[in-house]
């Protein structure tokens, strides 16, 4: 099961970077990846403690996680940016020739 979930978000992203191009597909996917591995980090860590009982456990997981998800923006906006520059600093060091262009009937 968990490989025909694999297979199915593989798709997708195909699809996804199909349609909106790579450098967008790659912020979304930071932008999903890197909160939910702080998550997962923190649940790793703090389980010992937090999940001996299970109420506390149940309790304190929606409000821990969405605190790591708004403390994660400015970390996921640090990386977008540093992807966005660069990309646009790769993208103006390539070598453009200006031509002009003139009708054949000159």
């Amino acid at each position: 099961m968990t490989y025909v979930f694999l297979y199915l978000i593989g798709l997708l992203l195909i699809w996804y970077v199909y349609k909106v191009g790579w450098l967008a597909a790659l912020k979304t996917v930071i932008s999903i990846i890197v909160p939910s591995f702080l998550i997962i980090l923190f649940n790793a860590k703090a389980g010992r403690l937090l999940f001996k009982s299970p109420v506390i456990g149940i309790v304190s997981a929606l409000p821990t996680s969405i605190f790591i998800f708004r403390g994660s923006k400015p970390l996921v906006t640090l990386i977008n940016n540093w992807i966005e520059t660069k990309f646009n600093f790769i993208d103006s060091q390539k070598e453009v020739i200006d031509t002009e262009s003139y009708p054949v009937d000159d």
